[in-house]
């Protein structure tokens, strides 16, 4: 998988699963320390992020981190 599209399908999934919790991009953004605008360059997979933050994302939303990386489940 292309990089470019990497990006897409994890920022898709984590905005699933952040809708899922009915969490705005400010609400969790504020729950890991970083910017409403940077939750949402990572949604729109325009942004690189570290496992540390992958970890934070799936600690703030009550779920494995694998879960954001399963493209294939709907």
């Amino acid at each position: 998988m292309q990089d470019d599209k990497f990006l897409k399908e994890f920022g898709l999934r984590l905005k699933i699963y952040r809708l899922k919790q009915n969490f705005t991009q400010a609400q969790l953004g504020e729950m890991i320390d970083i910017s409403e605008h940077r939750i949402s360059q990572i949604e729109n997979g325009k942004c690189n992020l570290t496992l540390k933050t992958v970890n934070k994302i799936s600690n703030a939303l009550n779920i494995q981190a694998v879960k954001l990386f399963n493209f294939y489940e709907q």
